[in-house]
């Protein structure tokens, strides 16, 4: 019945490796600063030698991660995709594990786009659809385009603006 359905083709805005390489950025600052505390209020009042080992052990670990913090971003735009059609939204992304989810139109409630300074300050917007178990996000889209796009899901899915 449904075998006619294509791969997602939209993809995201490029301005999103910029945002999520700038957010990562700003949260392993923020974790590296803790680190670093916490390892000189081990030094300074001597806490049990097992937390400073696990301290140290937690430095290796946490630069892997920023690594993976700059690498991420990249493949994630390079997997993101999207779709709509008057039956189905459908998304694709994942850097190692790829998911395909597909969203009947008849089950979307509601759709609504978000933008956070960082996204503001790239001109760019996600939407948020909800359904009646779950929540799906396309992030970092040019605004108007996640404007229209949001519209246009909302015009298939056939919501209506409740009037107070």
């Amino acid at each position: 019945m449904y075998s006619d359905i294509n791969e997602p083709q939209n993809r995201l805005s490029k301005d999103a490796v910029k945002v999520w390489i700038i957010r990562d950025t700003i949260s392993n600052i923020i974790w590296f600063i803790v680190l670093g505390i916490l390892l000189y209020l081990d030094y300074r009042f001597s806490w049990k030698e097992w937390i400073g080992w696990i301290l140290k052990g937690l430095i290796p670990i946490s630069v892997l991660g920023a690594v993976w913090s700059w690498i991420r971003p990249f493949l994630l735009y390079k997997s993101w995709r999207f779709d709509i059609n008057e039956d189905f939204l459908q998304l694709k992304s994942g850097v190692l594990n790829e998911e395909h989810q597909l969203v009947p139109m008849t089950k979307i409630q509601s759709v609504s786009t978000n933008q956070g300074p960082l996204l503001r300050k790239y001109g760019l917007c996600s939407v948020s659809i909800e359904t009646m178990g779950s929540s799906h996000s396309i992030p970092a889209l040019p605004k108007e385009d996640a404007i229209e796009l949001r519209n246009q899901i909302a015009y298939y899915a056939k919501i209506k603006e409740v009037e107070s």
